[in-house]
């Protein structure tokens, strides 16, 4: 019987015109698999003790497979569906993965068994290497340890530029044991939580005592520091089967009822988010980030569920900090252009440079046959950023970036020049941002990076931006 239900389904996605969705019928096979695997009492096909120190070839992986490959300690993977910016590839870095996505054919050229050499840097894969490349890629891997030794001299240390301007420097998260990961590199704070992931284990929305006691745990874990929680951010290449469930499926997630959206269409289910993230507040610094907003109407709606949340709180006297900072994710162009007046509704704005980068220049992010169009250096996406900073500054509330631009060593120097003061990134890159933070001076960049945010050609504007990263 599930067999027979799984052709059917097969078959449903195989007859979609939408060549991406038709390669989503992977997704039921691969829930299939797992489901007889489970009713053959072996357990999880993903997550069995055989793959442990071995490197993973798949056609594709959801966030969730990530999160069991890190816990069995997987070596790394390689798919052949995805793009760099896929919230898959971004986990994967943050959980310190070494993963190669989008190259096509992996399954049929790599064979069961092979050695593979993967360098997710370059994004390169060695198929059977010669001694000679084995040889020069685990030098390279003990330079990059050794490396990594040297920098850690630099936890626990304030990120001050040299003509003495503090930088915030936080860590992007998405569940809260990644924070032990965090203190082992540096005692700071959290400047992106993603909370959807909370959903996505579940496969559910999560009710009001799961969210608090996730939370609490986060904010103990912190011992003080801040806590940005961003709330649910479903669609697009994250979802769980509840809401699959109860509607149809978005002839373009990216451009659907994702995030905040669906949030306000279904109020009842994001009221215990907000009540859980206001009860937290009780125990540690928690700020409230929404995601996705692109119009003043949004904030508002949002503001007074936020504030009826409150009210519920205040009536059963329960704790909360009344005045939790609430801000937004400027992710949509129509953000960017209106962050002027958002900055007068909010507390703060957070730039989330991977959506962006993809609705500016009108491409999906985790296509990989229009992965080449993502550039962070558009002339179009650096003046909408400028924007925002801008917006910030006039109107006196902090602006972060927790995209992964922040996290990109190339840009640190640039996005200082422009101004941004507030870096959120993934907990592996925080070291060597605070590096080139401690060793550049605030007045310099801002003078080099002007003629450079006047450049209308990408070829240029990144031969300039590659001069500020050797500036001494």
């Amino acid at each position: 019987a599930l067999q027979m239900q799984s052709e059917r389904l097969v078959q449903v996605f195989e007859e979609m015109e939408d060549p991406y969705l038709r390669t989503r019928k992977d997704d039921v096979l691969h829930v299939v698999k797992r489901i007889q695997h489970a009713l053959a009492g072996n357990g999880n096909a993903v997550d069995g003790q055989h793959y442990r120190g071995k490197i993973v070839v798949a056609d594709d992986l959801t966030p969730a497979d990530t999160i069991l490959m890190q816990q069995q300690k997987v070596a790394g993977f390689v798919t052949e569906y995805g793009g760099p910016l896929s919230h898959t590839a971004i986990l994967a870095k943050n959980l310190g993965i070494p993963a190669i996505v989008g190259l096509h054919h992996a399954r049929s050229l790599i064979k069961r068994e092979e050695t593979l050499v993967i360098d997710g840097h370059n994004g390169t894969v060695i198929i059977s290497p010669d001694k000679r490349s084995l040889k020069y890629y685990r030098a390279l891997r003990r330079e990059e340890i050794s490396k990594r030794n040297l920098l850690q001299e630099l936890s626990g240390k304030p990120a001050v530029t040299l003509d003495k301007v503090s930088i915030t420097l936080h860590g992007n998260i998405d569940k809260p044991s990644d924070i032990r990961l965090l203190k082992k590199i540096d005692d700071t704070g959290v400047g992106l939580y993603r909370t959807e992931m909370l959903f996505i284990e579940l496969n559910q929305w999560p009710d009001e005592k799961t969210h608090l006691k996730t939370y609490k745990k986060a904010i103990k874990l912190l011992d003080g520091k801040p806590l940005t929680i961003r709330t649910m951010d479903l669609g697009a290449d994250k979802e769980i089967q509840d809401t699959i469930d109860h509607g149809p499926m978005a002839h373009n997630p990216a451009m659907g009822l994702r995030a905040i959206r669906r949030c306000l269409k279904e109020p009842q289910d994001f009221m215990p988010q907000l009540l859980a993230i206001l009860r937290a507040s009780a125990f540690g610094p928690v700020r409230i980030m929404i995601p996705m907003l692109t119009n003043i109407e949004e904030i508002d709606q949002v503001l007074a569920l936020i504030e009826e949340a409150k009210q519920i709180l205040k009536k059963k006297k329960v704790a909360f900090d009344d005045k939790v900072p609430v801000g937004a994710m400027i992710e949509v162009p129509a953000a960017a252009l209106a962050a002027d007046a958002f900055a007068k509704k909010l507390d703060f704005l957070s730039i989330g440079t991977n959506d962006l980068i993809q609705y500016t220049l009108a491409l999906d992010r985790i296509d990989d046959e229009v992965n080449y169009l993502y550039n962070p250096l558009h002339p179009a996406v650096l003046r909408l950023i400028q924007m925002v900073i801008d917006a910030g500054k006039k109107a006196g509330i902090p602006v972060s970036m927790c995209g992964e631009m922040a996290s990109d060593t190339l840009y640190t120097r640039l996005l200082l020049g422009m101004g941004l003061e507030y870096f959120s990134v993934q907990a592996n890159a925080l070291l060597e941002i605070k590096h080139i933070i401690i060793n550049s001076r605030l007045k310099t960049l801002r003078d080099e990076v002007r003629p450079i945010l006047q450049m209308s050609d990408t070829s240029s504007i990144k031969t300039g931006v590659q001069q500020l990263v050797n500036l001494l």
